[in-house]
């Protein structure tokens, strides 16, 4: 029986959904495994609980994000105090004072991105944004700071204990890197799986979410990622990799048909989870890339 974990986080592109799908392409045998931008980190959870690989490396972008990874690895019971102390505060207000208390976090979160800290209170802080803003976004500006508005959760689950607990627990052997995912380059080697699930292309104009971070990541960026792909798997590692479907809105686009022609290309079924208008959720195809 497989176990399945739940990530501490929610994610834009998140792959909670998609895991049982995604779980029947990965290789019968794991002994090494990287994610390059690891995001939520559905996939990472789902081989450390199943496949137990010796060696794990995960990577993003994201400087906050990966600080929070960090500390929920290494101090996850002082989380744990500081998110139940918030959420008794935040139950216990009224929508009124949860908005000021919210946007008061935010600026302290901001504050903390302004003046360069990774610490536990910044992770307490990521983790309590995640779980009360609109729709469990990460969202910065130009400047790099946190920008989204306050959610309507009525109970949001501020702390979830026991699940922190767990993933603490499969994330005590894993090395955890902030950086640009070429830097996973020098781990890869044939005996590694290796997991790409980038920022995905918008499937149109308007559609676009690519701020993460204040790092842009269009189609040049696609472009020499395949280029990535191609080299790591030269090296004889197991690649599956994620992305949007562009003939969701456009049959003659061959964008990733083009750059992945060397690849296998599967297509499935994946609901759009995070949108801002009701209309825009629904079910789409999206791209499996693999080279096995």
């Amino acid at each position: 029986m497989l176990k399945t974990v739940k990530p501490f986080i929610k994610w834009v592109g998140g792959k909670s959904q998609l895991i049982n799908v995604i779980r029947n392409k990965y290789p019968e045998n794991i002994q090494k495994y990287c994610e390059p931008f690891v995001g939520g980190g559905a996939v990472l959870l789902d081989v450390l609980a199943n496949f137990q690989p010796k060696e794990i490396l995960i990577n993003d972008i994201n400087n906050q994000l990966i600080n929070t990874y960090i500390h929920v690895r290494d101090n996850f019971e002082n989380i744990i105090i500081h998110l139940s102390d918030m959420q008794k505060k935040f139950y216990s207000m009224n929508n009124d004072e949860r908005k000021e208390y919210f946007y008061i976090q935010r600026d302290k979160f901001n504050e903390g991105i302004k003046n360069n800290i990774n610490d536990i209170s910044m992770a307490v802080l990521f983790i309590f944004l995640n779980k009360t803003c609109f729709n469990g976004l990460y969202r910065v500006n130009s400047k790099g700071l946190y920008n989204v508005p306050v959610g309507s959760y009525k109970q949001p689950l501020i702390c979830d204990a026991d699940n922190l607990k767990i993933i603490s627990n499969l994330l005590c052997n894993v090395t955890i890197k902030c950086g640009d995912y070429s830097e996973c380059a020098d781990f890869i080697d044939r005996n590694t799986f290796v997991y790409i699930d980038p920022p995905y292309r918008p499937l149109s104009k308007t559609s676009s979410f690519t701020s993460y971070n204040k790092t842009v990541f269009e189609d040049e960026q696609q472009i020499q990622l395949s280029k990535f792909i191609e080299c790591m798997s030269e090296k004889g590692a197991k690649i599956l990799a994620s992305n949007s479907d562009p003939k969701n809105t456009d049959e003659n686009d061959d964008f990733f048909d083009d750059i992945y022609r060397n690849f296998n290309i599967t297509r499935i079924k994946a609901s759009r989870m995070i949108n801002s208008k009701g209309t825009g959720r629904g079910t789409l195809n999206e791209l499996l890339i693999s080279n096995f």
